[in-house]
Order: C-alpha cells, then structure tokens, then sequence
C-alpha cells in the first residue's frame, strides 16, 4: 500500500512541476532525481532501522528463553542480568560479579 502512496505523490510532483512552475526541463529533472534520491534514502534508513529491530528483538526472546548471549566479549545470561525492556539494556543483578554493568541488546551477535 505503500508503494501506491509513493506512486501517488510522485504523480503529483511531476503534475506540480509540468503545469505551475517555469522551471527549465533541466531545473525539472534535477528537481526529480532530488527528489528521487531523498525517497531512495527513507527508504535505505527505513529499511536498516528494520533490520537492526527485529536483530534486537530477536536477541531479547533468545535472553528470555534462557539462552546465553555473546554481548562485547562477554557471556550475556538470566543469572547474571536482567534485561530493562524500556532501553533494551542487560544490567548486571545485585551479587554478581557483573553488578551494575550494563550492556546494550543492540551490541550482542
């Protein structure tokens, strides 16, 4: 649905740029590739935000069934931390070894 949206509004800029503005065609072009570049780009950034979400959320349901993670060289466990769900945060429980420590969700493989 997105993808019509896009079409819609592309439709729209060409429709703008042809009938109400006394650009050049060349000042038209360069206005379209812009504008082509910027859409490239969201989507890039869309995209990459995506992929580091679901890899993120993915290492917190393998924390919370129990499974070790490998997080800035060290061993990321429910014994040893607790995970802050607000931050995607492991920090280190009280008398442990790791007390207060705080790793990210978003460093571990």
């Amino acid at each position: 649905m997105g993808y019509i949206y896009g079409l819609i509004v592309v439709g729209l800029l060409f429709t703008i740029l042809h009938y109400f503005t006394e650009l050049s065609s060349k000042q038209k072009l360069g206005v379209s590739v812009l504008f082509g570049v910027f859409v490239l780009l969201a989507y890039l950034y869309n995209t990459t935000s995506a992929n580091e979400q679901e890899k993120i959320l993915k290492t917190v349901r393998d924390f919370e069934n129990g499974k070790t993670l490998t997080c800035n060289n060290k061993e990321i466990n429910s014994t040893f931390y607790t995970l802050s769900v607000g931050t995607y945060t492991f920090i280190g429980k009280e008398n442990t070894p790791y007390y207060s420590d705080m790793v990210s969700a978003s460093s571990c493989r």
